[in-house]
C-alpha cells in the first residue's frame, strides 16, 4: 500500500500540530514536513516532493493562493487548501489555481484525511457546507440561468457590458467600439430586453455577479 507522503504549510503551531496528529493517525499518510510561511512551504515542496501539501490561505511571505498557482501543473505534488475563511472568492480562487481540495479548518478531522487521499489520486475534495452554495454560484456552476443570458448577447453587445460594468460612458463606449453613442444607447436597450433589468446599474450587477467584469469599484450612472 502506497504512503500518502504529506507537507503542512500553516503560521500556527497549533494548528500544525492538530493536523499532523490526525494525518499521522492514519495509516495510509504519513507527514514528512512543515512550514509556518508560503515560501518556506515552497522550498520544502521542491526538496522533499511531497504527494500533497496542505496550505492555509493566509500565510506570511506568500499566501496559500499564490503558493497554489506556482504549483500548478506540477505533476507529483497536489495542493489541498485549509482555511478558516469560507468565503467564496477564496473558493474559486483556488480552484482556479490548481488546487485539488478546499476544506474548512472547523470541518471533522476525516474530512481532512478524506481531502488528503482524494488529492493523491487525483480528485477534488470541497467542505460539503460549501458544495450547495457554490454549486448556486453563477460563476462556479456552468449551468447556472445567468450563463444562458450570456449565449444571447452577441459579441457587440457584450463589448458594451464589459465597458458599462466599467463605468464608462455612452460617448466613451462609442469611441472605444467606433461606433455612434445613439448605437450605444440601442444596444443598451437590446441588452436590458435579454438580461431582464432596467438600467446601467442591473446590467453593471448582472456582468459582475457571472465574473464578466471584476467589481473593481467603477462608479456606475444610472
Amino acid at each position: 500500500m502506497k504512503t500518502v507522503r504529506v507537507v503542512i504549510a500553516d503560521d500556527q503551531r497549533e494548528v500544525r500540530d492538530g493536523f499532523r496528529l490526525i494525518l499521522d493517525s492514519h495509516p495510509e499518510i504519513r507527514v514528512v514536513g512543515e512550514a509556518a510561511d508560503g515560501v518556506a512551504a515552497l522550498d520544502l515542496v521542491r526538496v522533499l516532493r511531497p504527494d500533497v501539501l496542505l496550505a492555509d490561505i493566509r500565510m506570511p511571505r506568500l499566501d496559500g493562493l499564490e503558493v497554489c498557482r506556482r504549483l500548478r501543473g506540477d505533476e507529483r505534488t497536489r495542493v489541498v487548501v485549509v482555511t478558516t475563511f469560507d468565503l467564496d472568492e477564496y473558493v474559486a480562487s483556488a480552484l482556479q489555481h490548481g488546487a485539488y481540495g478546499f476544506v474548512l479548518k472547523r470541518s471533522r478531522p476525516q474530512l481532512l484525511v478524506e481531502a488528503v487521499l482524494a488529492a493523491a489520486a487525483g480528485d477534488t475534495l470541497i467542505s460539503p457546507q460549501l458544495t450547495l452554495r457554490l454549486l448556486k454560484s453563477a460563476r462556479m456552476n456552468p449551468d447556472h440561468r445567468s450563463h444562458a443570458a450570456v449565449r444571447q448577447l452577441t459579441s457587440r453587445e457584450e463589448d458594451v457590458v464589459k465597458r458599462v460594468a466599467q463605468g464608462k460612458t455612452n460617448p466613451e463606449i462609442g469611441a472605444e467600439l467606433y461606433i455612434t453613442a445613439g448605437t450605444v444607447k440601442t444596444h443598451l436597450a437590446h441588452i436590458q430586453a435579454k438580461l431582464g433589468v432596467s438600467n446601467r446599474v442591473g446590467i453593471a450587477a448582472w456582468a459582475w455577479s457571472v465574473g464578466l467584469v471584476p467589481p473593481d469599484g467603477a462608479q456606475i450612472d444610472p
